[in-house]
Parts: structure tokens; sequence; C-alpha cells
């Protein structure tokens, strides 16, 4: 980070970070343990958050742009792909 930046800003992003990784590998356990298909898609949508969130947190980091651009492409991606599964679930098809 470039130094005019707070010292507790660092051990935010940091710690946001950190945050955001251990919930996502328990999210894959739901996605791997799951008890039913809803259960499996909730930590898919989870872990797909959670990836936004951490290329977000490392643009803030790193001070790189790109990942901000990443981070709504792959937003955009989570939102299409949930409704696309939810659709499957509820109707059986997703394309009529």
């Amino acid at each position: 980070m470039a130094s005019e930046v707070p010292a507790f800003l660092e051990t935010a992003v940091l710690g946001g970070l950190v945050l955001a990784s251990v919930v996502t590998l328990l999210a894959g356990y739901r996605v791997i343990r799951g008890p039913t298909v809803p259960d499996r898609v909730v930590g898919l949508e989870t872990i797909g958050t959670n990836v936004v969130a951490i290329a977000a947190l490392f643009a803030l980091q790193t001070g790189e742009g790109l990942f901000v651009t990443v981070s709504l492409v792959l937003a955009i991606i989570g939102f299409i792909s949930t409704i696309a599964v939810a659709r499957f679930i509820t109707e059986g098809d997703i394309i009529e």
C-alpha cells in the first residue's frame, strides 16, 4: 500500500481478507457436505460473494484498479448463475 494510507486501514483490509478466506473455506465445506441441493447452491453463492469481496479488498491492498473490474465481472457472473440454478431447481429447465 502507499505510505500515506493509515496503518489501521492496512490492518482492516488484511483482517477482511483473512476473514473472507476463512468464510470461503467454511462455505466450501457446506458445498461438499450439504445435505440438500439448495444448501449446496447457497454455499456456492456464498463462495462467489466472498471471492468478489476478496478481489475488492486485494484491489485496496495493492492499489490495482484491475481487481475492481474483476470483482464486478465476478459479481455479474455469480448473479446470472444463481438465477440459472434457481430456475433449474424450481422449473427443471433453464431455457424455455
